[in-house]
């Protein structure tokens, strides 16, 4: 027994058997797009090289060659049936990987710092907001609103100007001084000419950056420029309608050759706000100033004629504030009739903002479908001829 201990050959063989045994570590990746039930995952050894996971690993790692480092991916029917859903920006384990075929599964799901449900988007750090300022024209209002939808996300917010150098240079000071009396500090850009992008690149930098703003401001543009290799598609602006085309139609990360992660999304014109009427002074930055120096008389305070009021006065987007409070508390409202029972109210959203009404009755007297008739036909045959055997 002691000859095999001092044996320089056993011992090695013995802690080679031992390194076998134990099972290998698991996978670790970041889910960068989702297409139906598959499963984009980036693994983390391309950017670690000098953690080895496996065997198969530690051999991708070292050469990158022949291998892909991005894996096309199932989820765990276990997952499925404990209603785990994945994310794009979800970190996940992967197991059995196919690295011939470039497959594997994902088998666990990540605790999440962050979630957001419109776009489905885990463990985001920031929300870039692009607007342009001509083509087409920056509105104040709709500006607003995409403000307020990203406050609620408790994400911090980068506001981005692009087409900077199609407008004048009184209205670039315009519009800086007039979004810092709101709360926020823009970043100028322009794609086209490469102007402020190093001023917008460091605020993206090892960060996972969500990309948003409606149609036709460039954010795809924006991507291409930061990201070279991801080739998205990018429309002209509609000269009938003055708003952007759609050209993104899904949610995906795109890894910056400095470091982080932007989460390119499908544009909108119009965000749904789903706040309660409480919360919506909150996502103002300057009425958040003005509670922060006093406070309201009353605690339940909506901001709009009560007495002792410290929010409500002559700052600029206090009448955005009013129009957003009245969509608010219609929505409210709405829910509190449904209550549990099936919804007689749809939501109808325009440029003005949010409104709810109700449903239109079902028709009593439709049509029946050929199909529902073919169906009666072959029901009635079958009971004629049911009752002929009867009588005989």
């Amino acid at each position: 027994m002691s000859s095999e201990l001092n044996d320089p050959l056993n011992a090695q063989s013995a802690t080679e058997r031992e390194a076998h045994s134990k099972p290998p570590l698991p996978l670790l990746g970041t889910v960068v797009a989702v297409q139906a039930n598959y499963y984009h995952v980036q693994l983390d050894f391309s950017r670690e090289p000098g953690v080895c996971q496996d065997g198969k690993a530690a051999q991708i790692a070292s050469s990158r060659l022949s291998v892909p480092l991005m894996l096309l991916c199932t989820r765990r029917s276990r997952l499925k049936k404990i209603g785990q859903r994945v994310m794009v920006g979800d970190r996940v384990e992967v197991e059995e990987p196919d690295w011939d075929g470039g497959r594997g599964a994902i088998a666990h799901v990540l605790p999440r710092r962050s979630e957001l449900d419109r776009p489905p988007v885990a463990n985001a750090d920031q929300l870039l907001l692009v607007f342009a300022m001509v083509e087409p024209t920056l509105d104040p209002h709709q500006l607003s609103h995409f403000l307020i939808k990203a406050e609620t996300t408790q994400l911090q917010v980068c506001l981005c100007l692009n087409k900077s150098d199609l407008a004048t240079a009184d209205e670039r000071e315009h519009w800086q001084n007039r979004l810092q009396h709101w709360g926020y500090r823009p970043i100028l850009i322009s794609v086209h000419q490469a102007i402020g992008l190093a001023a917008l690149a460091a605020q993206l930098t090892d960060r996972v950056t969500i990309v948003s703003g409606p149609s036709g401001v460039g954010k795809s543009s924006l991507i291409n420029q930061f990201v070279p290799n991801s080739d998205l598609r990018v429309a002209t602006v509609s000269g009938k309608l003055g708003r952007g085309r759609h050209t993104t139609r899904h949610v995906e990360l795109f890894e910056l050759p400095t470091g982080g992660l932007l989460a390119d999304t499908p544009g909108f014109n119009q965000p749904d706000l789903d706040c309660a009427p409480e919360d919506l002074a909150n996502y103002f930055p300057e009425a958040r100033k003005r509670l922060a120096e006093a406070n309201c008389q009353f605690s339940d305070c909506l901001h709009r004629d009560e007495p002792n009021c410290v929010v409500r006065g002559d700052w600029e987007r206090y009448e955005h504030y009013l129009h957003f409070l009245e969509a608010a508390i219609a929505r409210q409202e709405a829910l509190n009739k449904l209550g549990d029972s099936e919804s007689t109210m749809k939501r109808k959203s325009d440029r003005a903002g949010e409104q709810y009404e109700p449903k239109l009755e079902t028709k009593k007297y439709r049509r029946p479908s050929r199909r529902v008739l073919q169906q009666t036909l072959q029901n009635m045959r079958y009971d004629l001829k049911d009752a002929s055997l009867d009588g005989d």
